[in-house]
């Protein structure tokens, strides 16, 4: 009896999980590895960062996934190197697993553009850790703030930069102000929440650059309406403990700086690149071919954030998205079952845009489908049913979608809770 076809899979966010999920009923050998044992919705990692959701919420167990899939077995490890030759990769603790086929999908990291010192007193949002920590940043401030006598601690206290005008930061400078300004109304009794200050620092002309400029500038009233400060066309200069310098000599006074201006591809793209010799592109991304494998080695393929895929006849790469990398991982699987089948390989991979959303806050939004623009409450309730469809698992949709109601009629943020040793470092 001949052996399996083993197909393993780094990475199981969206491409991922979603390649698994497409060769469940192939006759192969998959094993998906992931330094994490659990699948994360990351465009709702904000909710949890400010208290809106629980991490339960919006991560599920990865084994529990694939409980009922046979031929796919899931561990738990880092991948640290791939050895092209032997067709194996290297795990951190020195583990090799060999593989026929590879599909890379270890998505991103954040970038602070050259100035890794800046990381010491800030925090990306890219996994439940950075949400957690964030959480725990904004709300012990609050209650720092809450015993302070020195006024001018009180305020950097209660001031929160927002670094980065993409749809994360938007989201998160949204969230923040929601928070401070309704859910906590009248909890305290020394300061007023409402008087928090958030700044949203972004280094193009406006925020939201992926959608139409009168969108872009719907988006901008409204996070002004919400008490959001706007700093736009503005670079960040440096980053200390208790301030942020900004390119126009302007100091920012905080505690809490949130970076969501830019990222890069994971680590491992490094390692990748030596092994095949494939050069880097930029942001540290690895650029693939037509079919999203790696060039002269046709059965190594890299999807999702850590792919540089140029559709032809474009010079722009396709960006991180979660869309990008569910579809790029339905065409790898399409393509594997064509070569175990002996059939042609499919047409080149043609990604089909579905359109943008972002969330501004309780009932605001904007969304953009083939040039056509949708804000306020209607795409703020277009923006909700997608995400809800985007979950993995009945049960989390069921759960955000009843703490998304009771969230909208109280205002109120349920899941504001840290341990007694939350902090920025932790």
């Amino acid at each position: 009896m001949s052996q399996k076809h083993k197909v393993v899979v780094i990475g199981g966010g969206f491409g991922g999980l979603t390649l698994v999920k497409k060769l469940a009923y192939e006759p192969v050998e998959i094993l998906l590895i992931d330094r994490s044992n659990h699948h994360l919705f990351q465009p709702l990692l904000y909710q949890v960062a400010t208290g809106g959701l629980s991490p339960a919420n919006i991560a599920m167990p990865l084994r529990t996934l694939v409980r009922f899939q046979s031929n796919c077995r899931s561990i738990l490890g880092e991948v640290s190197n791939i050895d092209v030759k032997k067709q194996e990769v290297i795990l951190t603790d020195g583990d090799r697993f060999g593989f026929d086929t590879l599909v890379v999908a270890a998505g991103a990291v954040t970038s602070y553009f050259n100035h890794p010192e800046w990381a010491d007193n800030s925090v990306g949002l890219k996994s439940l850790d950075d949400a957690l920590k964030i959480r725990g940043r904004i709300l012990r401030s609050f209650e720092r703030a809450e015993r302070s006598a020195d006024f001018q601690e009180q305020a950097r206290l209660l001031t929160f930069v927002v670094v980065g005008g993409g749809p994360t930061g938007v989201e998160m400078a949204g969230a923040i102000a929601e928070l401070a300004h309704h859910s906590m109304r009248n909890e305290f009794r020394n300061i007023k929440p409402e008087s928090a200050r958030v700044i949203l620092v972004e280094g193009q002309p406006r925020p939201l650059t992926m959608f139409r400029e009168d969108l872009s500038t719907q988006a901008c009233k409204d996070l002004e309406r919400l008490g959001v400060e706007l700093r736009m066309g503005v670079q960040v200069k440096a980053v200390s403990a208790d301030e942020i310098e900004l390119s126009t000599g302007e100091k920012l006074f905080t505690h809490t700086v949130i970076w969501a201006a830019g990222v890069s591809g994971n680590p491992l793209g490094a390692a990748i690149s030596q092994a095949t010799g494939i050069a880097l592109a930029r942001g540290q991304r690895i650029p693939v071919g037509a079919d999203c494998s790696v060039s002269g080695h046709p059965n190594i393929f890299v999807i999702g954030d850590l792919a540089a895929f140029t559709p032809q006849g474009e010079t722009q790469t396709l960006p991180g998205v979660a869309p990008v990398a569910i579809q790029q991982a339905q065409y790898v699987g399409k393509l594997i079952h064509n070569r175990l089948n002996g059939n042609p390989a499919p047409p080149a991979f043609s990604y089909f845009d579905k359109g943008s959303m972002a969330t501004i806050g309780r009932g605001r939004a904007i969304a953009q489908v083939k040039g056509l623009g949708m804000t306020g409450f209607l795409a703020w309730m277009a923006w909700l049913f997608i995400h809800i469809l985007l979950l993995v698992g009945f049960q989390n949709r069921l759960l955000v979608l009843t703490q998304w109601a009771v969230n909208f009629v109280t205002q109120n943020r349920g899941a504001r809770v840290m341990g007694r040793h939350d902090s920025w470092k932790s």
